[in-house]
């Protein structure tokens, strides 16, 4: 069967802006703990994989906002960023046993998607101070809690594709 023929699939956790409020609500009448964090995440590589794992483990719930192919070239990553489709990165984070939504947001920041899931804890990598995390004032506004987890060192998708391209 070739590509063109093959069914296309579609997971339940990859779930629009207003889903992901209504899960978040329902988890939050649970008692779950809500983690968010987000990224372009392009190649997903093992830096990816940990730091997932790590936030995750600091809650029951980890929702994960993905930028869209528009707001990825409106950051500058390159001309010919992204190398995957939102709807496949999307797919390949949600394919993760430890992730339980992921958001394609199209705004340049993830502030208006954070305001509205209102997360029990924010969490970005930590090439990312504290101070510079965006939706940390809402966060903490709501008495959350931010943090900055650390980066695997030789490990980011610019690095990736730069050796790539030399061979």
């Amino acid at each position: 069967m070739s590509t063109a023929e093959a069914p296309i699939v579609t997971d339940k956790r990859v779930v629009d802006r207003v889903n992901a409020e209504r899960l978040c609500n329902i988890w939050r009448m649970k008692g779950d703990r809500i983690v968010f964090t987000n990224g372009c995440f392009d190649i997903l590589h093992r830096g990816h994989v940990e730091y997932l794992q790590e936030a995750a483990a600091l809650g029951d719930r980890l929702v994960i906002g993905v930028n869209s192919d528009a707001s990825v070239k409106r950051l500058e990553k390159g001309a010919d960023r992204p190398l995957n489709d939102q709807d496949s990165r999307a797919k390949v984070l949600s394919a993760m046993r430890f992730v339980d939504a992921v958001v394609i947001f199209e705004e340049d920041t993830p502030l208006e998607l954070i305001t509205a899931l209102a997360p029990d804890v924010l969490v970005k990598g930590g090439d990312w101070t504290e101070d510079r995390i965006v939706g940390a004032k809402v966060v903490r506004a709501n008495g959350g809690d931010v943090r900055s987890l650390k980066t695997v060192d030789g490990f980011s998708t610019t690095a990736l594709v730069e050796r790539i391209r030399r061979g």
